[in-house]
């Protein structure tokens, strides 16, 4: 009965964790919680009539392209400020973010005053946000040609890096004669940053594609190789001992038991190496390769268009977040039973 109560203790909803807390708030308090919600939509209208409405240095047009895209985040904001009243955790959450939504309107506000309305930072190195808006969808076709090839050419090299790296690390960690073998090309490789080896990589690669994919794929593979060996042999010995009480052979406790238990450790391995094929593809398209976001970036800085390199800019950064969100949601799934998941 005790371990059910302290169970039961653990397992108390957020709900009712909030009330706890709330009930030490006075009102003025409670009142400014749910004031709270408001500010981000107060701050993007305020930014939305002043893009519109205030007077734009040298006669400069407003976007329209910003102008609705502010317009969409205030129905967002509305939207949400809504679903708050009829969901407690809708609530908290959006207030729980509401102070950084603020702050971004408020920085992108600023901005706009001194590029566009003041022209205190000026043309062309400060282009407004609009502007640069404007400028990705005029190229749009361009862009996107840019972006599938970053994509193809990042996957390529992050996949067979962890493929390598998976077998590696795993192998490395199961079997003291592998490690023996493997752990010194990693005491080598792993400290010399995978950029320093570009400019012969490049010219002794049959293509550039090749080149750079490779190069992805070095960097991938050492955080992947350690975190995978470091994983399994941190297993825990009551693990092997129950599996072989069980009649489990050696392959079976390896697949069964051992790869399923580094599982934590071997994510952070693919998240680092995540962000390393990330680098490696950025500065490998500004060095060789011939299509790509990087690629489209050192193109438009060589001609001058610092506005159409401030898209490139911004898209291969949002390509990166997602990209990374996705790999968050793939070690949320499979991990899900830290959690108490099924």
């Amino acid at each position: 009965m005790a371990e059910q109560t302290e169970i039961k203790n653990k397992n108390i909803s957020e709900r009712e964790l909030s009330l706890l807390e709330q009930k030490d708030l006075t009102k003025t308090d409670k009142f400014l919680r749910r004031v709270t919600i408001f500010l981000p939509l107060i701050f993007t209208l305020l930014h939305l009539i002043e893009h519109l409405f205030f007077p734009g240095t040298k006669n400069l047009k407003p976007s329209r392209v910003y102008a609705g895209l502010i317009g969409l985040l205030a129905i967002i904001y509305a939207v949400r400020i809504v679903a708050s009243y009829f969901s407690f955790k809708a609530y908290e959450k959006f207030r729980f973010k509401s102070a950084l939504y603020t702050a971004i309107t408020i920085v992108l506000m600023a901005y706009d005053l001194a590029t566009l309305k003041y022209g205190v930072l000026a043309l062309p190195y400060f282009p407004w946000v609009g502007r640069v808006l404007d400028a990705m969808v005029s190229d749009r076709s361009k862009l996107w040609e840019c972006v599938y090839h970053s994509l193809k050419l990042m996957f390529t090299g992050y996949f067979a890096g962890v493929s390598i790296g998976l077998a590696c690390g795993i192998l490395a960690g199961w079997s003291k004669k592998v490690q023996y073998w493997i752990q010194p090309i990693t005491k080598v490789l792993g400290a010399i940053p995978t950029t320093t080896y570009m400019p012969i990589v490049m010219m002794l690669a049959s293509s550039l594609f090749g080149g750079a994919a490779f190069l992805i794929g070095l960097g991938v593979w050492f955080p992947v190789t350690i975190s995978a060996m470091t994983g399994v042999q941190n297993v825990q010995k009551h693990y092997y001992e129950a599996a072989e009480t069980l009649g489990t052979d050696k392959l079976g406790i390896l697949t069964r038991v051992v790869i399923p238990a580094s599982m934590p450790g071997i994510f952070t391995g693919l998240t680092q190496g995540m962000s390393i094929a990330c680098l490696t593809l950025v500065v490998a398209e500004m060095m060789g390769v011939e299509a790509g976001l990087g690629w489209y970036i050192n193109w438009q800085k060589g001609w001058g268009d610092f506005t159409k390199m401030y898209g490139a800019i911004i898209l291969i950064c949002i390509t990166f977040i997602l990209v990374n969100s996705l790999l968050g949601l793939v070690r949320k799934r499979v991990l899900r039973w830290q959690d108490g998941g099924v």
